[in-house]
């Protein structure tokens, strides 16, 4: 899969279309789901393996251009539905509080098991972050992004980290650390790296990752490695910290942009081989088609990868 032509992306985006459609004028778009569930994932094939249904989730940011505001996320949310998703990782409530998303979810048959969130401010913030957490039924709380060029900023980033942390899972939350490829390629001095700080300073009975593949890869592309699918798996293998989630999200192979599932680079199949996470989370910042149409083809891909 590591080269995959225009026939395939083609076949992809028109099937992501097709269920698109149906979801829209009839209401028919869980039809793939169903179809997947009554496969048995992670069973059969003979030695074969697949991204077991309820695994599957969308960070809610690839769909923001349509979120707009409560209306436009209601019908969103309820695409989602039919499309087959059980599982979203939130960013923001979109009007809501806590209970009354939990409530609309519910409704929908969906779960919002994680959600991004940067380091609190506050005590008061950061209590505030896990009760809502909590209410919402949510296994983690992952800090999404953080950027510097000082050491020094990193290690009072991961020693806040593993302070919130602890705290987290006193409400019985995992707070773990997203990664993009700036933590691989930023110079710190002397060559340290952000990720070395990270890996090395993130207590791993705490903290744990959610790496992002696309980001990761491409943090490879920018160091000039020969395989990017090798340097994902080795910072993978590498880290001290458990790597609990997957952000999906594809490489276009002409400009490097981000790609809806299956119709770029990265190889994940050879990825998922060497390593099962407990949420694989379809993400494309840059949709190719329509935001809709990016989730519809991250979930079809991921219900029919086999591995």
């Amino acid at each position: 899969m590591a080269q995959k032509g225009a026939p395939r992306r083609h076949v992809l985006r028109g099937a992501a279309a097709g269920v698109a459609g149906l979801g829209v004028a009839t209401g028919l778009g869980a039809a793939p789901a169903a179809a997947a569930q009554g496969r048995g994932h992670g069973q059969g094939h003979g030695r074969r393996r697949s991204v077991p249904h309820d695994k599957v989730s969308i960070q809610l940011y690839t769909l923001r251009a349509a979120l707009g505001g409560q209306p436009g996320f209601d019908v969103v949310l309820q695409r989602l539905a039919q499309y087959g998703y059980e599982n979203v990782e939130l960013a923001g409530y979109y009007g809501r509080t806590a209970a009354q998303l939990r409530d609309f979810l519910q409704g929908l048959g969906i779960r919002a098991t994680s959600s991004h969130d940067g380091i609190s401010a506050t005590p008061a913030a950061l209590r505030s972050k896990l009760e809502n957490a909590a209410t919402l039924g949510q296994r983690y709380v992952v800090v999404p992004y953080l950027a510097s060029a000082s050491r020094t900023d990193w290690e009072t980033w991961a020693d806040q980290m593993n302070a919130e942390a602890r705290q987290a899972r006193r409400w019985g939350l995992r707070y773990g650390y997203h990664n993009h490829a700036h933590e691989f390629t930023t110079d710190l001095g002397g060559g340290l790296t952000p990720w070395e700080v990270l890996t090395e300073r993130l207590d791993p009975r705490y903290v744990h990752l959610e790496v992002d593949l696309y980001w990761v890869y491409t943090g490879g592309v920018n160091l000039g490695v020969a395989d990017p699918d090798r340097f994902v798996i080795d910072v993978i293998r590498r880290a001290p910290q458990e790597v609990r989630q997957f952000h999906v999200k594809d490489r276009d192979a002409a400009t490097g942009d981000m790609a809806d599932l299956g119709t770029g680079v990265v190889d994940f199949a050879r990825i998922f081989r060497t390593h099962t996470v407990e949420e694989y989370i379809v993400e494309n910042d840059t949709p190719d088609v329509t935001p809709l149409t990016s989730a519809a083809v991250g979930h079809l891909y991921l219900d029919h990868l086999e591995y």
